[in-house]
Order: structure tokens, then C-alpha cells, then sequence
């Protein structure tokens, strides 16, 4: 069984311009200079959903014997939230995610409303900390 989120060739620049509200869209312009800074790769669409994914590593799923492909690190604009996906249990960071400011998570995404309510330097700690989980 094939994963539904895939790296595609669907032009970056021009989804973040199509992003209606210009706080988002703006986010999303930083967030790439910053994700592009810490893992030294450019972004890639994911999927239909469109996921902006940073890197690349394989993995198996529990119980599964299938190799898949995922992003090492990767944000997603919604209309209610800004998604950002690291690879490890954010849980485990509980000291950063105190310094972090207004954001929710799930064991391995935060969900925060604009970058003007979190900490930027703490969000890049994170990010470097999702790097090393996955890139050896």
C-alpha cells in the first residue's frame, strides 16, 4: 500500500502566493527560509494536501514491512491553523515547548496560529532537533 502524501513536482511559489490571507502567506515565506536554512534543502509539495516538505528519509511503519518515503521536516498552511510536522515526539521537548508560546501539539506537529505568537529561536531549536532524529 503506497502512501497518499508523495513528494510532487507542484510548483512551491506559486501555492504560497495563492494563500488568500497575508499573514499566512507571509508565515509561510518565512517558514521556508527558515526550514531551508536548518536542513540545507529547498521545499517539495507533498501530496494533495499540500504539505511543504523539507528532505527526505525512509522509514517503516510499525508491524509494516514496506519502506516509505517522508519529508524531515515540513509546515502546511490551513485555514485555521499553521501545521508544522517534525519527526519526533514533540513531547519529549516539554522545557522548549514551555519557551515556545501560544501553540497546541500532537506527538509529532505543533499547531500555532501565526508566527508572531511564538518564539522563533525556540521553533528553530525544534526544527534542528527533528533534523537530527531523522538525517544520519
Amino acid at each position: 500500500m503506497a502512501l497518499a502524501t508523495q513528494e510532487t513536482d507542484k510548483n512551491v511559489s506559486a501555492y504560497i502566493e495563492s494563500i488568500e490571507n497575508e499573514t499566512k502567506r507571509n508565515d509561510s515565506k518565512q517558514l521556508i527560509e527558515i526550514m531551508s536554512e536548518i536542513t540545507g534543502h529547498q521545499p517539495k509539495i507533498w501530496g494533495d494536501y499540500f504539505i511543504i516538505g523539507f528532505g527526505k528519509y525512509k522509514y517503516k511503519r510499525k508491524q509494516g514491512k514496506e519502506e516509505f518515503e517522508w519529508f524531515n521536516v515540513g509546515f502546511a498552511p490551513r485555514k485555521s491553523k499553521m501545521t508544522i510536522y517534525l519527526t519526533f515526539d514533540i513531547n519529549q521537548e516539554q522545557e522548549l515547548i514551555s519557551k515556545l508560546g501560544k501553540c497546541k501539539w500532537g506527538k509529532g506537529c505543533l499547531y500555532i496560529n501565526k508566527l508572531a505568537d511564538i518564539d522563533l529561536d525556540v521553533l528553530k531549536q525544534l526544527i534542528s532537533r527533528s533534523k537530527e532524529a531523522t538525517w544520519h
